[in-house]
């Protein structure tokens, strides 16, 4: 049995869960997401936390219990605290810059490149770091590896655009004819 599903999702105050049969909606003082639910799992609102349990003992419904607790803990806390990955920009005349909802790279092409933020993102940029925040963590990873994409770290000499946490393994160079 999942040892992540028996645990019961706490609600903190000022956060409203209300479950429906296909969704779950939290809101809370950041925003508001919706968490799909699965049949094989039960969801029951009581003492401030969200208790969830199997139909049955079935292969599905074991996969699905502790992947759907985590979804819904990673909702509560995204309404509350929010999501946060750092990029760090490495390189010579590497720079990035923060327009609104767009942001701009120059990182070694004869362009700038241009990524327009989804609803509900944002982005700052420190130096050559640039912060993207949001409530949905699923959101946030997946626009922090498309950012990441445009000009992966390289391992000679490390540059490129990496996360911040982040270790490249770097590889010697050629050694010239003695």
């Amino acid at each position: 049995m999942s040892r992540i599903g028996k645990n019961p999702v706490p609600v903190p105050k000022g956060v409203e869960v209300r479950v429906h049969k296909d969704v779950i909606e939290i809101k809370g003082p950041k925003g508001e997401l919706r968490t799909p639910t699965h049949s094989k799992i039960t969801y029951e609102l009581k003492d401030d936390a969200v208790h969830l349990s199997r139909v049955d003992d079935s292969r599905v419904a074991r996969e699905q219990f502790g992947l759907r607790r985590t979804l819904l803990a990673n909702s509560v806390r995204g309404v509350t605290e929010g999501f946060q990955k750092i990029l760090e920009v490495i390189g010579v005349g590497y720079k990035v810059a923060v327009d609104g909802p767009k942001i701009t790279l120059n990182v070694g092409f004869s362009h700038p490149v241009e990524y327009n933020l989804p609803q509900g993102m944002s982005a700052k940029v420190e130096g050559n770091k640039l912060t993207l925040q949001g409530i949905d963590k699923e959101q946030v990873g997946e626009v922090a590896a498309q950012i990441r994409r445009f000009r992966p770290p390289e391992p000679f000499k490390g540059k490129g655009i990496k996360y911040s946490d982040e270790v490249i393994r770097r590889k010697a160079g050629k050694t010239g004819k003695k």
